[in-house]
């Protein structure tokens, strides 16, 4: 028997099968996943949405639309802004995570831009006058409701037709950064770790409340007003949930209502520098997840 299988091993035939098979074996679950990943991102379909129409707004965003018409499924504009306008939101520039997967979920995308441009007189010591152009770009994913990127691009001249026509010259490389961005973001969101469930605070006065004490700061530390959010005039609000293990160590952090120019990243840096006393249960501490809200407006300096 053995004299048998030996003579098998070195026909060389055999022995090329055998390792061929091997071969196709091992790299089949690769070429898998290749495939799945090389498939999910052209796949993307996008939308871009003006909330503020003006000419200069419009024309921009064709050049958006245009340049990423080429690497995603992008939306025809007519379509997505019938189906955007049919849904309900406070604040299309300080979106809640639950409203902007419901607004993905009515146009159908899995993803989508909200553009806002403008034009403004400005005058500083050096200039006593002098036009600014900016685009403010917020890439947001439907399947999450996450802020994914947020973009903020100006230029100057001496003339507000100078200022728009430097703008315009920008949109090859805001298309690739938010390709990149949505491309980077889609793979996260395919291996995104699943986080156990962890029990919220609950209502004032309901059952759940009886004899809990929840987590809370020994110093509450208040998240600066960033001078991006103060030049261009930002207004928002930034809900953000936090989870604290029984130590009052933060497990994880998450953005539930965003508002853009650097406010999500003050509030995030202000929570984690807060030292927190952990919620406790009948004298058992216990991990729990808090919803904190902080209120963002611009407040003139003497």
């Amino acid at each position: 028997m053995m004299k048998w299988l030996s003579s098998i091993m070195h026909n060389k035939w055999m022995t090329g099968v055998i390792k061929t098979t091997f071969f196709v074996y091992l790299l089949c679950p690769l070429i898998s996943v290749i495939f799945i990943f090389s498939i999910s991102i052209p796949a993307q379909k996008l939308a871009v949405l003006i909330p503020e129409k003006t000419n200069l707004t419009e024309k921009f965003a064709g050049g958006i639309r245009e340049s990423l018409s080429h690497k995603f499924v992008v939306i025809d504009d007519s379509l997505s802004e019938t189906a955007f306008r049919s849904v309900t939101v406070e604040n299309t520039f300080n979106m809640t995570a639950a409203e902007s997967k419901l607004v993905a979920a009515v146009i159908g995308c899995d993803f989508f831009l909200i553009i806002r441009t403008e034009t403004l007189r400005r005058s500083s010591f050096e200039k006593p006058e002098y036009y600014e152009a900016f685009n403010v770009t917020y890439l947001v994913s439907g399947r999450t409701g996450h802020l994914v990127f947020w973009d903020l691009r100006n230029f100057e001249a001496d003339t507000p037709a100078g200022a728009e026509k430097l703008l315009f010259s920008s949109t090859a490389d805001i298309s690739a950064d938010t390709a990149e961005k949505l491309r980077n973001a889609a793979k996260d969101e395919l291996s995104e770790k699943r986080f156990s469930r962890i029990e919220e605070v609950p209502f004032e006065n309901s059952s759940a409340s009886k004899n809990l004490r929840p987590p809370v700061p020994y110093k509450r530390i208040k998240p600066e007003y960033t001078r991006t959010g103060y030049l261009y005039d930002a207004r928002g609000t930034v809900d953000i949930l936090v989870d604290i293990d029984e130590k009052g160590s933060i497990l994880r952090t998450e953005i539930i209502r965003w508002a853009g120019y650097g406010l999500e990243e003050s509030v995030v840096d202000a929570v984690k520098k807060m030292n927190w006393r952990p919620a406790e249960r009948d004298g058992k501490a216990l991990p729990m997840r808090v919803l904190l809200r902080y209120n963002f407006t611009k407040i003139e300096k003497e």
